[in-house]
């Protein structure tokens, strides 16, 4: 995957945004990057206790995998010590400004940071 997602950078650090969303669009529809991911699920802030049960469940059934979700700030504690509770030994809870640029990990949570602009900006049209 991480050849079809080399273009993908950081929407705030663009000139041309919209030049961005629509390009980017088209790699993801061509490239098929969201079959890459064992679930993609956006949702709302106020639906947080349903991530936080699916993540456990997850983890549950997941051994090794690495998970990326983006979470709001003031909640990130809260999931920490949610995710530690679950499943402390065998995973590691990062936030996206600990991520070490040119990684896959970084890479990949571009992607993830693409994907939300994409669905925020779908609902600012209507």
């Amino acid at each position: 995957m991480l050849p079809k997602i080399s273009k993908f950078t950081h929407y705030r650090k663009l000139r041309h945004k919209n030049a961005y969303i629509h390009s980017i669009k088209k790699i993801i529809e061509k490239e098929k990057i969201i079959s890459y991911f064992t679930r993609n699920k956006i949702r709302g802030i106020r639906h947080n206790l349903d991530i936080f049960i699916e993540v456990i469940n997850f983890l549950k059934e997941h051994e090794r995998c690495i998970i990326f979700i983006s979470i709001d700030n003031h909640q990130y504690l809260s999931f920490r010590k949610m995710v530690n509770i679950a499943d402390g030994e065998n995973t590691l809870v990062k936030k996206e400004s600990e991520l070490i640029k040119g990684t896959a990990e970084y890479q990949t949570s571009l992607v993830l940071d693409t994907l939300l602009n994409i669905e925020r900006l779908r609902k600012k049209q209507r």
